[in-house]
């Protein structure tokens, strides 16, 4: 059942009560991954595996998100400035426990490639918050494929 969460703004990335950070250089430049991860929604079906469809919401402000397993998401875009960062806030969810979540990305140069820094930022019941820590091994793994598939797509 969807219900919807705290409006919480970008802030929110730096003081959640549960902050999963994950950083990770990958060869494309911070202009192809800021194009791939702010302008090119639909894509994301395609590099970030867990993913089964993503699309731009309101002419680009919200997107909707459908993941393997069932959980979906309605989102606002929160930030995009181009090329550093790229930060969405989830507004209603399936998953159950969750009260507030946001998503930021963000890229910076790193010699040739790109430094990317995913900050996935959450508020929620005492389970949910649990869960999320106990989660983050496979959070880590997903992120480091993630952004493995989508080097591949930009720099083939």
């Amino acid at each position: 059942m969807a219900h919807r969460l705290r409006p919480v703004g970008p802030g929110f990335a730096g003081t959640a009560p549960v902050r999963l950070v994950f950083e990770r250089e990958i060869s494309a430049a911070p202009e192809q991954v800021f194009a791939a991860l702010a302008g090119d929604v639909t894509g994301w079906a395609e590099w970030f595996g867990p993913v089964t469809l993503a699309r731009p919401l309101d002419d680009g402000a919200g997107r909707e998100i459908r993941l393997r397993g069932g959980a979906r998401f309605r989102e606002t875009v929160l930030v995009t400035e181009a090329p550093e960062v790229y930060a969405y806030r989830v507004d209603v969810t399936n998953v159950p426990g969750a009260r507030a979540l946001v998503e930021e990305w963000r890229t910076t140069p790193a010699g040739t490639g790109t430094r990317v820094r995913w900050t996935f930022a959450a508020d929620g019941t005492a389970p949910f918050r649990l869960a999320l820590g106990a989660a983050r091994p496979g959070l880590g793994r997903t992120f480091r494929s993630a952004t493995a598939s989508l080097d591949r797509r930009l720099t083939r």
